[in-house]
């Protein structure tokens, strides 16, 4: 199974790197090092040096799984799908293929944002974990934004879902308060209708958001973002703690729960490639 998947692998590669798009990647590659890492400047802080490059690293990523994935999604493919024992292995292949290519365009931009740049002596064996774990997480989230995985609303549900997460973790006091007021008002409606028992329900929820929601939310919505925190917090202080030493591993176990997904959606779905 791994020669099939190394060897698709290889070719989704080359045929990015031989094509005008894998071109303009590498152009956009050294045009982020031209306006982030000036060498005539160079880059004295080695934080601004690992999270910059890690951003351009899990954007890059994002833009190559979904030009992969839109390459591997044509009518000309077809005839290694279904000779493949399972269509996990052609979607593995694909994935791989963009992480792969992604990463070697971050390591060529991280080569030359030493010139003249920090010493990342000390850092060398965190970014990998760093660069890699964010790279994974965002080659999954593209493969669910593509044509190529996507199974009728999947991708709505997922992102809808994603943005519900951030607007939540960003809610702030007054929004809890002012939650907190309609279903205090709700409870009225219902208490005032004879419906005594909705009421004192509702009742009890607002109470709970006015005095513990926030708490509560903040609490919960905080660990699920947490690792992006750590690893920030972590490269600004210097240094990782225990705790944070774990952001990457939990980064990886999103991505393969969203793999997983992925797998499923793929191998179940009605593949209609384009020409």
């Amino acid at each position: 199974m791994m020669q099939r998947v190394w060897a698709l692998t290889a070719y989704l590669v080359r045929s990015l790197f031989f094509s005008l798009t894998g071109l303009i990647y590498t152009i956009l590659a050294l045009v982020y090092w031209i306006l982030f890492f000036d060498p005539r400047q160079g880059t004295p802080h080695v934080d601004n040096y690992i999270l910059m490059i890690a951003a351009f690293g899990t954007g890059m990523t994002f833009l190559v799984t979904l030009s992969i994935a839109s390459r591997a999604n044509q009518a000309e493919h077809f005839p290694l799908v279904v000779r493949l024992p399972s269509r996990v292995e052609y979607l593995t292949a694909v994935m791989l293929s963009s992480i792969l290519s992604a990463f070697l365009l971050q390591i060529l931009l991280g080569l030359l944002a030493l010139y003249h740049g920090p010493s990342v002596g000390t850092w060398l064996a965190a970014l990998p974990p760093i660069w890699v774990a964010l790279n994974i997480l965002a080659s999954v989230m593209a493969l669910h934004a593509s044509d190529f995985v996507t199974k009728e609303w999947s991708r709505v549900y997922l992102y809808g879902l994603l943005a519900i997460l951030l607007f939540m973790q960003g809610m702030t006091k007054s929004m809890y308060d002012w939650l907190s007021a309609r279903l205090f008002n709700v409870s009225y409606s219902f208490n005032g209708a004879g419906f005594e028992m909705l009421g004192n329900f509702f009742s009890n929820v607002a109470n709970w958001v006015l005095m513990q929601g926030n708490d509560a939310n903040g609490g919960f919505f905080s660990f699920i973002f947490w690792p992006f925190r750590a690893l920030t917090e972590a490269v600004i202080n210097g240094y990782f703690e225990p705790a944070q030493a774990l952001a990457p591993a939990i980064l990886l176990l999103y991505a393969t729960i969203l793999f997983l997904l992925a797998a499923d959606l793929f191998a179940t779905k009605d593949l209609e490639f384009i020409e």
